[in-house]
């Protein structure tokens, strides 16, 4: 119980003795009345202090375990000394009692009740004040523990979910190149996994499905979306570039009457071997002074194209443009028509012609058998004229039958006019070299009054990976025992000097071949390179040769990261294109218009026909502004081998560094083909830029 100030007083009042009735009794009694008045105030004050210190003990050990505030640092036993000063003896009632025990005891502080009480006090404040530091240490250490935890498991999910997504992004239900699937293809198999050696050590087959490197090349491109392409991706060198200007028109010669007699010609392979062959007759012809019958193509067990020169170019600007150059026949004499031209000894084939054979090779050899028999046949002429050393006219008559005398019939023209129309997304004029490649049908790519819109870009890209390439490669592509025995049953049928050569000497090894660059790059390193180009998600991309070794599912890998990946079978109907659907020399005519025209086109194999006329055709007729993608096939080798390990950002670097140092603008280097390198003096003319 508490007692008011004012009624402590009235009590103390009313107990104290008068010399006028001084009863023993009664002033002990009143003593101990004030006594115990005095304790209980003294304990109030005494408790009230204590509870303060505490509070403010646990608020230190909360901040801050080793300071003390400054308003504790005194010691609780100060203060009950200075409650426990001695009263004077003149205002004290001790002398009243004179002697008593109670009150000396209480005065000196020698009451056992009080040290008790003091003692089991300060002993609860020590052991409250240790709970409580303690208390405190123990809560900060446990939150700390709670928070280090909290943060673990919150980097714990976030790799848990990344490897999720990656793990979802190497699914084989998301690339799709799963083994199976391309077992089951038409075309052929290629295993993801591979196989190991049946007897032997076991050596671990190289990767060349890439899964790993597939889901870090889709992270990147989710990555680049709002990232700005390379400034140079869709350009060349400008001003290097644009001083060369075609000028194989020029002529600087009087026409040959094509006395010496007649040559027949008759060209193997697809329509661009088909077209290289052309333009060496022409020179051969005009070397040897004399007439050229119209060539003729022969029928492939590979192609299964019976297309003719008429069916794919147009015989009579073929004859007209050449005319001031050689003469041109459309058949053999009839005195010479029903002659045996084998058994007379003018059938020459590639056995009796070497590779690049020189000028001289003709004029020593061939000219007399044409002198003596008035004719002479070709049979399988290819690649069969050097490119150097070779007279100037003549260097130059090459590339004027090749960029300027072949030009594709008025159907394949149409046809790819309107491949170009549905490639190009708003486009309102034609592009710059679409006059040469579909002629007339090249206005109908202009809109009148267009809707205004940005007309979209669009790469092509060759994919040279069809069975014919990868069997002759000799290389391996990852699909085990089954891949080698049924590449090794095509090459029997369809090259059997080859496999007469692989059985008769010692070729290199696959690893030796793909480490000098002479494997073809697979679809999966194509996607790759584009990838690490900086080429985003949603260009568009057009395909060329889509009939790939392993079929669909080889395509897959592209769609997935470029779904806006197409080829000329999905921009045209099935009615479109049912006039080339057995003729596939027709069908890559069609490639080879929807490749020149494009923004941007990017090869895959420096040795493909195709690639090389169409990189020739877009530098004589481009400008400057129809850049070419080559890659060096020996320096990705070396990046592509470490696809198990190596960083996305490491890679990314290298193939941007391997691709940069083959876009310098140079002139053709000796013995290379003015097909694929026509900046040379006998193509085009070096004109100095204006300051």
């Amino acid at each position: 119980m508490v007692l008011a100030p004012q009624t402590l007083r009235q009590r103390s009042e009313n107990c104290d003795p008068s010399p006028k009735s001084r009863h023993p009794p009664a002033s002990i009694a009143c003593l101990y009345i004030k006594t115990n008045l005095l304790t209980k105030l003294k304990n109030l004050i005494f408790h009230c202090l204590v509870i303060a210190n505490l509070k403010a003990i646990a608020m230190a050990s909360i901040t801050d375990d080793t300071e003390q505030p400054e308003f504790v640092e005194f010691r609780i036993s100060d203060r009950t000394n200075h409650l426990q000063e001695p009263r004077s003896r003149h205002s004290s009632p001790v002398r009243a009692l004179n002697g008593d025990r109670h009150y000396e005891e209480w005065q000196y502080g020698e009451s056992p009740l009080k040290s008790k009480l003091l003692g089991f006090l300060w002993d609860r404040r020590a052991r409250e004040k240790k709970v409580k530091r303690k208390g405190g240490i123990l809560w900060y250490q446990r939150k700390r523990v709670k928070v280090l935890v909290a943060v673990i498991a919150l980097v714990a999910l976030f790799f848990l979910v990344d490897s999720l997504m990656l793990s979802r992004l190497q699914d084989p239900a998301v690339i799709d190149i799963r083994v199976e699937s391309v077992q089951n293809s038409s075309s052929g198999s290629v295993s993801v996994k591979g196989e190991k050696k049946k007897s032997g050590k076991v050596k671990r087959p190289p990767n060349f499905t890439y899964g790993r490197m597939l889901a870090l090349a889709a992270h990147a491109l989710a990555e680049g979306n709002n990232k700005h392409e390379p400034k140079d991706l869709w350009q060349e060198p400008f001003e290097p570039a644009s001083a060369w200007r075609p000028c194989a028109d020029q002529r600087n010669w009087k026409p040959s009457g094509g006395e010496n007699g007649h040559i027949l010609v008759t060209a193997n392979g697809g329509m661009n071997q088909q077209r290289v062959a052309v333009c060496n007759a022409v020179v051969v012809a005009r070397l040897l002074n004399a007439t050229l019958v119209i060539p003729k193509f022969l029928y492939s067990s590979v192609w299964k194209d019976t297309s003719q020169f008429s069916d794919i170019y147009q015989e009579e600007h073929f004859i007209n443009y050449l005319t001031p150059d050689i003469r041109i026949v459309r058949e053999l004499p009839v005195e010479l028509r029903f002659l045996d031209l084998e058994a007379i000894g003018s059938v020459m084939t590639d056995v009796d012609i070497g590779k690049e054979s020189k000028p001289s090779f003709y004029l020593k050899f061939v000219l007399p058998i044409l002198l003596q028999n008035r004719v002479i046949h070709f049979l399988g002429f290819g690649n069969r004229l050097a490119f150097d050393p070779i007279p100037f006219e003549l260097q130059r008559l090459r590339c004027r039958c090749n960029f300027h005398a072949l030009k594709f019939v008025p159907k394949i023209q149409e046809t790819g006019a309107l491949l170009l129309r549905r490639l190009r997304s708003h486009a309102t004029q034609p592009g710059p070299l679409d006059h040469y490649l579909v002629g007339p049908y090249a206005e109908s790519l202009e809109e009148k009054g267009g809707h205004g819109a940005k007309p979209s870009k669009y790469l092509a890209l060759h994919l040279r990976f069809e069975i014919d390439m990868v069997a002759h490669s000799l290389c391996e592509f990852g699909g085990g025992e089954k891949e080698r025995e049924e590449l090794e049953s095509y090459r029997e049928i369809h090259f059997p000097a080859l496999t007469e050569l692989k059985h008769t000497t010692k070729l290199p090894s696959p690893e030796a071949l793909r480490a000098e660059g002479l494997c073809p790059l697979t679809p999966e390193e194509a996607i790759l390179m584009l990838v690490a180009l900086g080429f985003k998600r949603k260009t568009h991309i057009f395909v060329a040769g889509a009939n790939i070794y392993g079929g669909k599912p080889r395509l897959t890998a592209l769609t997935s990261l470029y779904p806006r990946l197409v080829t000329k079978e999905n921009l045209l109907s099935p009615a479109e294109l049912e006039p080339f659907m057995n003729f596939s020399s027709q069908r890559a005519a069609l490639d080879f218009i929807g490749c020149t025209a494009a923004d941007g086109f990017a090869m895959t194999d420096s040795g493909s026909q195709l690639s090389s006329l169409v990189s020739g055709y877009r530098i004589y007729y481009g400008g400057g502004k129809m850049p070419t993608i080559r890659p060096n096939k020996r320096r990705l080798a070396s990046i592509f081998v470490k696809n198990t390990t190596i960083e996305w950002k490491i890679f990314e670097q290298r193939v941007r560094k391997a691709i940069r140092q083959t876009k310098h603008v140079l002139e053709r280097p000796k013995a290379r083909s003015v097909y694929r390198y026509p900046r040379c003096k006998e193509c085009m003319c070096f004109t100095v830029p204006e300051l």
